[in-house]
């Protein structure tokens, strides 16, 4: 059965109140088209994981504009006034993350495992409300995984079973997420046949892809 769908029919799997991944980095590496059908869709009470908001009305920025965003777990937010205005004005719940433990906790998500150990953060307001966790004389915040009912990728180019390769800066977060969510859906900038990608080229391999959109 092909995976290869309609950007409408990707949108009909997003409904409100749900949790989604988005990767890439300031927009790079985000699944445009698919972002720009559920801004125009209208659902809400969304919880959004990814590490930033791009800008104003750009990417998942859109989302943010509309205001569809209940809650964002992120690292940052510096690049778009509309979420530091939403988060001042405590429309938005954001849950701050540090870049590398934030990349750590959705491969946990992943690969199942029960949480990731780090030092980052502690003595800081990343710690507050967090069990910590003794080792040979050294503490380290537990930090728990993070999973998704939705992940939507943004592949530089994409066989027609789902295996993907991200050009640049793109790849950031983007193959982490495809593990870590109950739906995987790859938008594609280009589309080849299968068995045209060598093998070890692939960054994420087509059976963690639910849906393809080009």
């Amino acid at each position: 059965m092909s995976k290869i769908i309609t950007v409408e029919e990707a949108v009909s799997h997003i409904h409100d109140g749900m949790t989604i991944m988005f990767g890439g980095f300031l927009g790079n590496g985000s699944a445009v088209k698919v972002i720009e059908a559920i801004a125009k869709k209208g659902v809400k009470n969304l919880t959004l994981i990814g590490n930033d908001t791009a800008y104003p009305n750009q990417a998942i920025g859109m989302l943010i504009a509309n205001k569809q965003v209940k809650k964002l777990i992120a690292s940052h937010i510096g690049t778009n006034a509309d979420t530091i205005q939403q988060f001042n004005d405590k429309e938005l719940e954001i849950e701050f993350v540090p870049q590398g433990t934030l990349a750590e906790r959705i491969r946990c998500g992943g690969a199942g495992l029960g949480g990731v150990l780090t030092q980052t953060g502690l003595g800081t307001i990343v710690a507050e409300g967090k069990r910590t966790i003794e080792i040979d004389g050294k503490e380290y915040l537990l930090e728990m995984p993070l999973h998704a009912d939705v992940a939507l990728i943004g592949a530089s180019i994409c066989d027609e079973m789902g295996n993907s390769i991200y050009k640049g800066t793109s790849q950031n977060f983007n193959p982490t997420m495809a593990t870590a969510a109950d739906l995987v859906i790859v938008e594609t900038k280009e589309l080849v046949p299968t068995g045209s990608i060598p093998m070890e080229q692939i960054h994420t391999p087509g059976v963690y892809v639910d849906y393809i959109v080009c």
